[in-house]
Protein backbone atom coordinates (compact mmCIF):
# COMPACT_ATOMS: atom_id res chain seq x y z
CA UNK A 1 0.00 0.00 0.00
CA UNK A 2 2.76 2.43 0.92
CA UNK A 3 4.56 1.66 -2.33
CA UNK A 4 1.39 2.29 -4.36
CA UNK A 5 0.74 5.56 -2.46
CA UNK A 6 4.26 6.73 -3.20
CA UNK A 7 3.82 5.87 -6.88
CA UNK A 8 0.56 7.84 -7.06
CA UNK A 9 2.19 10.85 -5.37
CA UNK A 10 5.16 10.59 -7.71
CA UNK A 11 2.91 10.55 -10.82
CA UNK A 12 0.87 13.47 -9.49
CA UNK A 13 4.01 15.48 -8.82
CA UNK A 14 5.31 14.62 -12.26
CA UNK A 15 2.05 15.74 -13.88
CA UNK A 16 2.11 19.03 -11.92
CA UNK A 17 5.72 19.64 -12.96
CA UNK A 18 4.82 18.99 -16.61
CA UNK A 19 1.85 21.33 -16.34
CA UNK A 20 4.01 24.16 -14.97
CA UNK A 21 6.72 23.58 -17.56
CA UNK A 22 4.19 23.61 -20.41
CA UNK A 23 2.47 26.73 -19.01
CA UNK A 24 5.81 28.51 -18.67
CA UNK A 25 6.75 27.61 -22.26
CA UNK A 26 3.36 28.87 -23.51
CA UNK A 27 3.73 32.07 -21.48
CA UNK A 28 7.25 32.61 -22.84
CA UNK A 29 6.21 32.24 -26.49
CA UNK A 30 3.13 34.39 -25.92
CA UNK A 31 5.24 37.20 -24.46
CA UNK A 32 7.80 36.75 -27.23
CA UNK A 33 5.03 37.13 -29.83
CA UNK A 34 3.55 40.21 -28.11
CA UNK A 35 6.92 41.95 -27.73
CA UNK A 36 7.90 41.12 -31.31
CA UNK A 37 4.61 42.53 -32.56
CA UNK A 38 5.07 45.70 -30.47
CA UNK A 39 8.61 46.15 -31.78
CA UNK A 40 7.44 45.76 -35.40
CA UNK A 41 4.55 48.22 -34.94
CA UNK A 42 6.82 50.69 -33.13
CA UNK A 43 9.36 50.48 -35.93
CA UNK A 44 6.67 51.10 -38.57
CA UNK A 45 5.45 54.15 -36.65
CA UNK A 46 8.89 55.54 -35.77
CA UNK A 47 10.66 54.80 -39.07
CA UNK A 48 9.41 57.96 -40.88
CA UNK A 49 10.42 60.14 -37.91
CA UNK A 50 13.84 58.48 -37.64
CA UNK A 51 14.48 58.88 -41.38
CA UNK A 52 13.43 62.58 -41.28
CA UNK A 53 15.60 63.21 -38.22
CA UNK A 54 18.56 61.52 -39.89
CA UNK A 55 18.10 63.50 -43.12
CA UNK A 56 17.97 66.77 -41.19
CA UNK A 57 21.62 66.35 -40.13
CA UNK A 58 22.93 65.22 -43.52
CA UNK A 59 25.06 67.28 -45.84
CA UNK A 60 24.30 67.46 -49.56
CA UNK A 61 27.06 64.92 -50.21
CA UNK A 62 25.45 62.44 -47.79
CA UNK A 63 22.06 62.82 -49.47
CA UNK A 64 23.45 61.64 -52.81
CA UNK A 65 25.69 58.95 -51.31
CA UNK A 66 23.88 55.62 -51.61
CA UNK A 67 26.07 54.03 -48.95
CA UNK A 68 24.72 56.47 -46.32
CA UNK A 69 21.49 55.23 -44.74
CA UNK A 70 20.75 56.66 -41.31
CA UNK A 71 24.08 57.84 -39.88
CA UNK A 72 25.48 60.83 -41.84
CA UNK A 73 29.19 60.86 -42.63
CA UNK A 74 29.41 64.65 -42.71
CA UNK A 75 26.79 65.79 -40.19
CA UNK A 76 25.92 69.48 -39.95
CA UNK A 77 23.04 71.72 -38.89
CA UNK A 78 22.78 73.79 -42.06
CA UNK A 79 19.22 72.65 -42.71
CA UNK A 80 18.16 73.73 -39.22
CA UNK A 81 19.74 77.13 -39.76
CA UNK A 82 17.87 77.44 -43.06
CA UNK A 83 14.51 76.52 -41.49
CA UNK A 84 15.00 78.88 -38.53
CA UNK A 85 15.92 81.72 -40.88
CA UNK A 86 13.21 81.18 -43.50
CA UNK A 87 10.35 80.58 -41.05
CA UNK A 88 11.45 83.23 -38.55
CA UNK A 89 11.04 80.28 -36.20
CA UNK A 90 11.11 81.90 -32.77
CA UNK A 91 8.72 84.72 -33.68
CA UNK A 92 6.21 82.47 -35.46
CA UNK A 93 6.44 79.89 -32.66
CA UNK A 94 5.66 82.60 -30.10
CA UNK A 95 2.70 83.78 -32.21
CA UNK A 96 1.44 80.21 -32.46
CA UNK A 97 1.79 79.75 -28.70
CA UNK A 98 -0.17 82.91 -27.87
CA UNK A 99 -2.93 82.14 -30.38
CA UNK A 100 -3.20 78.53 -29.21
CA UNK A 101 -3.49 79.67 -25.60
CA UNK A 102 -6.07 82.33 -26.49
CA UNK A 103 -8.18 79.67 -28.24
CA UNK A 104 -7.68 76.75 -25.84
CA UNK A 105 -8.70 78.60 -22.65
CA UNK A 106 -12.15 79.81 -23.78
CA UNK A 107 -12.80 76.56 -25.65
CA UNK A 108 -12.17 74.55 -22.49
CA UNK A 109 -14.55 76.66 -20.38
CA UNK A 110 -17.30 76.89 -23.03
CA UNK A 111 -17.15 73.17 -23.84
CA UNK A 112 -17.27 72.25 -20.14
CA UNK A 113 -20.40 74.33 -19.52
CA UNK A 114 -22.08 73.14 -22.73
CA UNK A 115 -21.23 69.51 -22.02
CA UNK A 116 -22.71 69.76 -18.53
CA UNK A 117 -25.95 71.25 -19.86
CA UNK A 118 -26.29 68.55 -22.53
CA UNK A 119 -25.57 65.77 -20.01
CA UNK A 120 -27.82 66.84 -17.14
CA UNK A 121 -30.68 68.84 -18.65
CA UNK A 122 -32.85 66.18 -20.26
CA UNK A 123 -35.26 67.47 -22.90
CA UNK A 124 -35.93 67.27 -26.62
CA UNK A 125 -34.11 70.55 -27.15
CA UNK A 126 -30.87 69.21 -25.63
CA UNK A 127 -31.12 66.10 -27.82
CA UNK A 128 -31.58 68.31 -30.89
CA UNK A 129 -28.60 70.46 -29.87
CA UNK A 130 -26.50 67.33 -29.39
CA UNK A 131 -27.36 66.28 -32.94
CA UNK A 132 -26.16 69.68 -34.18
CA UNK A 133 -22.93 69.23 -32.20
CA UNK A 134 -22.33 65.85 -33.85
CA UNK A 135 -23.01 67.44 -37.25
CA UNK A 136 -20.23 69.98 -36.64
CA UNK A 137 -17.87 67.01 -36.29
CA UNK A 138 -19.19 65.15 -39.34
CA UNK A 139 -19.57 68.04 -41.80
CA UNK A 140 -16.21 68.99 -43.39
CA UNK A 141 -15.06 72.52 -42.50
CA UNK A 142 -14.44 73.23 -46.20
CA UNK A 143 -18.24 73.55 -46.56
CA UNK A 144 -18.22 76.80 -44.57
CA UNK A 145 -14.91 78.16 -45.88
CA UNK A 146 -16.36 80.99 -47.97
CA UNK A 147 -18.97 82.14 -45.39
CA UNK A 148 -16.28 82.15 -42.69
CA UNK A 149 -13.96 84.29 -44.78
CA UNK A 150 -16.68 86.78 -45.74
CA UNK A 151 -17.97 87.00 -42.16
CA UNK A 152 -14.63 88.09 -40.74
CA UNK A 153 -13.45 90.03 -43.78
CA UNK A 154 -16.50 92.27 -43.43
CA UNK A 155 -17.14 91.78 -39.70
CA UNK A 156 -20.09 93.54 -38.09
CA UNK A 157 -22.65 92.82 -35.35
CA UNK A 158 -26.16 94.13 -35.99
CA UNK A 159 -24.69 97.00 -38.02
CA UNK A 160 -23.02 98.57 -34.95
CA UNK A 161 -19.55 98.79 -36.50
CA UNK A 162 -20.89 100.34 -39.70
CA UNK A 163 -22.90 102.84 -37.66
CA UNK A 164 -19.84 104.19 -35.85
CA UNK A 165 -17.05 103.67 -38.38
CA UNK A 166 -18.95 103.88 -41.66
CA UNK A 167 -17.83 100.43 -42.82
CA UNK A 168 -17.35 96.87 -41.63
CA UNK A 169 -14.21 95.79 -39.73
CA UNK A 170 -11.55 93.72 -41.47
CA UNK A 171 -10.33 91.06 -38.99
CA UNK A 172 -8.06 89.26 -41.43
CA UNK A 173 -4.40 88.72 -40.38
CA UNK A 174 -5.36 88.94 -36.71
CA UNK A 175 -6.12 86.31 -34.06
CA UNK A 176 -9.60 87.73 -33.43
CA UNK A 177 -11.49 85.39 -35.80
CA UNK A 178 -10.04 82.35 -34.03
CA UNK A 179 -10.70 83.82 -30.58
CA UNK A 180 -14.29 84.77 -31.47
CA UNK A 181 -14.98 81.27 -32.82
CA UNK A 182 -13.57 79.75 -29.63
CA UNK A 183 -15.61 82.01 -27.32
CA UNK A 184 -18.84 81.29 -29.21
CA UNK A 185 -18.28 77.52 -29.10
CA UNK A 186 -17.76 77.09 -32.85
CA UNK A 187 -13.97 76.83 -32.93
CA UNK A 188 -11.67 74.14 -34.25
CA UNK A 189 -12.77 70.59 -33.19
CA UNK A 190 -15.25 72.15 -30.77
CA UNK A 191 -17.84 69.40 -31.29
CA UNK A 192 -15.40 66.70 -30.16
CA UNK A 193 -14.59 68.58 -26.93
CA UNK A 194 -18.27 69.07 -26.11
CA UNK A 195 -18.93 65.38 -26.72
CA UNK A 196 -16.06 64.35 -24.43
CA UNK A 197 -17.23 66.67 -21.65
CA UNK A 198 -20.81 65.44 -22.02
CA UNK A 199 -19.67 61.83 -21.67
CA UNK A 200 -17.66 62.73 -18.59
CA UNK A 201 -20.58 64.51 -16.90
CA UNK A 202 -22.93 61.62 -17.68
CA UNK A 203 -20.72 59.51 -15.43
CA UNK A 204 -20.98 61.91 -12.48
CA UNK A 205 -23.47 60.54 -9.88
CA UNK A 206 -26.72 62.48 -9.76
CA UNK A 207 -26.73 62.09 -5.96
CA UNK A 208 -24.19 64.92 -5.79
CA UNK A 209 -26.57 67.35 -7.47
CA UNK A 210 -29.54 66.10 -5.44
CA UNK A 211 -27.63 66.63 -2.20
CA UNK A 212 -26.63 70.14 -3.34
CA UNK A 213 -30.25 70.94 -4.23
CA UNK A 214 -31.40 69.82 -0.77
CA UNK A 215 -28.83 72.22 0.72
CA UNK A 216 -30.38 75.03 -1.33
CA UNK A 217 -27.79 75.36 -4.10
CA UNK A 218 -28.90 76.66 -7.48
CA UNK A 219 -27.84 75.02 -10.75
CA UNK A 220 -24.97 77.49 -11.23
CA UNK A 221 -23.78 77.18 -7.64
CA UNK A 222 -23.93 73.38 -7.84
CA UNK A 223 -21.86 73.38 -10.99
CA UNK A 224 -19.16 75.85 -9.92
CA UNK A 225 -18.90 74.65 -6.30
CA UNK A 226 -19.23 70.88 -6.70
CA UNK A 227 -19.09 69.68 -10.33
CA UNK A 228 -16.44 72.06 -11.65
CA UNK A 229 -13.66 71.00 -9.19
CA UNK A 230 -14.06 67.29 -9.98
CA UNK A 231 -14.03 67.99 -13.74
CA UNK A 232 -10.65 69.77 -13.75
CA UNK A 233 -8.67 66.65 -14.88
CA UNK A 234 -10.97 66.26 -17.88
CA UNK A 235 -10.77 69.98 -18.61
CA UNK A 236 -6.97 69.76 -18.59
CA UNK A 237 -7.22 67.05 -21.24
CA UNK A 238 -9.54 69.22 -23.36
CA UNK A 239 -7.16 72.15 -22.99
CA UNK A 240 -4.18 70.07 -24.13
CA UNK A 241 -6.05 68.68 -27.14
CA UNK A 242 -7.33 72.13 -28.10
CA UNK A 243 -3.86 73.66 -27.78
CA UNK A 244 -2.25 70.90 -29.85
CA UNK A 245 -4.83 70.99 -32.64
CA UNK A 246 -4.69 74.77 -32.87
CA UNK A 247 -0.88 74.67 -32.95
CA UNK A 248 -0.85 72.35 -35.98
CA UNK A 249 -3.91 73.83 -37.71
CA UNK A 250 -3.45 74.93 -41.30
CA UNK A 251 -7.11 75.21 -42.40
CA UNK A 252 -8.37 78.06 -40.19
CA UNK A 253 -4.94 79.67 -40.06
CA UNK A 254 -4.80 79.54 -43.85
CA UNK A 255 -8.15 81.34 -44.08
CA UNK A 256 -7.53 84.11 -41.56
CA UNK A 257 -3.77 84.67 -42.08
CA UNK A 258 -2.59 85.54 -45.58
CA UNK A 259 1.01 85.75 -44.34
CA UNK A 260 3.25 83.28 -42.53
CA UNK A 261 2.43 84.78 -39.11
CA UNK A 262 2.04 81.38 -37.44
CA UNK A 263 4.39 78.42 -37.48
CA UNK A 264 1.99 75.99 -39.17
CA UNK A 265 1.74 78.33 -42.18
CA UNK A 266 5.41 79.33 -42.20
CA UNK A 267 6.62 75.74 -42.53
CA UNK A 268 4.96 75.34 -45.93
CA UNK A 269 6.39 78.52 -47.44
CA UNK A 270 10.06 77.88 -46.71
CA UNK A 271 11.86 79.69 -49.50
CA UNK A 272 14.90 77.42 -49.63
CA UNK A 273 12.67 74.40 -50.18
CA UNK A 274 11.58 75.80 -53.54
CA UNK A 275 14.89 77.11 -54.84
CA UNK A 276 18.23 75.60 -55.78
CA UNK A 277 20.20 78.24 -53.92
CA UNK A 278 22.17 75.52 -52.14
CA UNK A 279 22.46 73.28 -55.19
CA UNK A 280 20.84 70.43 -53.32
CA UNK A 281 18.15 69.52 -55.81
CA UNK A 282 14.98 67.64 -54.92
CA UNK A 283 16.50 65.70 -52.00
CA UNK A 284 17.53 68.92 -50.31
CA UNK A 285 14.09 70.50 -50.84
CA UNK A 286 12.39 67.47 -49.28
CA UNK A 287 14.80 67.43 -46.33
CA UNK A 288 14.18 71.12 -45.63
CA UNK A 289 10.41 70.68 -45.63
CA UNK A 290 10.60 67.58 -43.42
CA UNK A 291 12.91 69.32 -40.98
CA UNK A 292 10.48 72.25 -40.83
CA UNK A 293 7.66 69.85 -39.92
CA UNK A 294 9.82 68.22 -37.23
CA UNK A 295 10.68 71.59 -35.68
CA UNK A 296 7.00 72.55 -35.73
CA UNK A 297 5.95 69.51 -33.69
CA UNK A 298 8.87 69.55 -31.23
CA UNK A 299 7.00 71.74 -28.67
CA UNK A 300 4.01 69.39 -28.83
CA UNK A 301 6.21 66.34 -28.31
CA UNK A 302 7.77 67.94 -25.23
CA UNK A 303 4.31 68.84 -23.91
CA UNK A 304 3.05 65.29 -24.51
CA UNK A 305 6.02 63.74 -22.67
CA UNK A 306 5.16 65.66 -19.50
CA UNK A 307 1.36 65.51 -19.79
CA UNK A 308 0.65 62.10 -21.36
CA UNK A 309 -0.75 60.68 -18.11
CA UNK A 310 -3.27 63.49 -17.82
CA UNK A 311 -4.36 63.03 -21.44
CA UNK A 312 -4.88 59.28 -21.05
CA UNK A 313 -6.59 59.67 -17.67
CA UNK A 314 -8.93 62.32 -19.05
CA UNK A 315 -9.95 60.16 -22.02
CA UNK A 316 -10.55 57.20 -19.69
CA UNK A 317 -12.71 59.35 -17.40
CA UNK A 318 -14.84 60.47 -20.33
CA UNK A 319 -15.98 56.87 -20.68
CA UNK A 320 -17.10 57.32 -24.31
CA UNK A 321 -20.27 55.41 -23.32
CA UNK A 322 -23.89 56.20 -22.63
Amino acid sequence: MKTETKKVKFHRTKKIDRYFIVSKIKSFFLRLFIYSLLIIISFIILFPIISKLSASFMSIEDMYDRTVNFIPRHPNIDIYKTVISDTNYFKTALNSFLISMACALPQTIICACTGYALAKMKSRITNFIMILVILTVIVPPQVILVPLYLKFRFFDILGIAKLFTGSEINLMNSPWPLVILSITGTGLKNGIYIFLMRQFYKGVPEELEEAAAIDGCSVFKTYFKIIFPISIPMMVTIFILSFAWQWTDTFYSGIFFTSDAVLSNAVFVIKSAFTDAFGGGQFYKTAVLQTGVLMAIVPLVIMYIFLQRKIIAGIERSGIVG
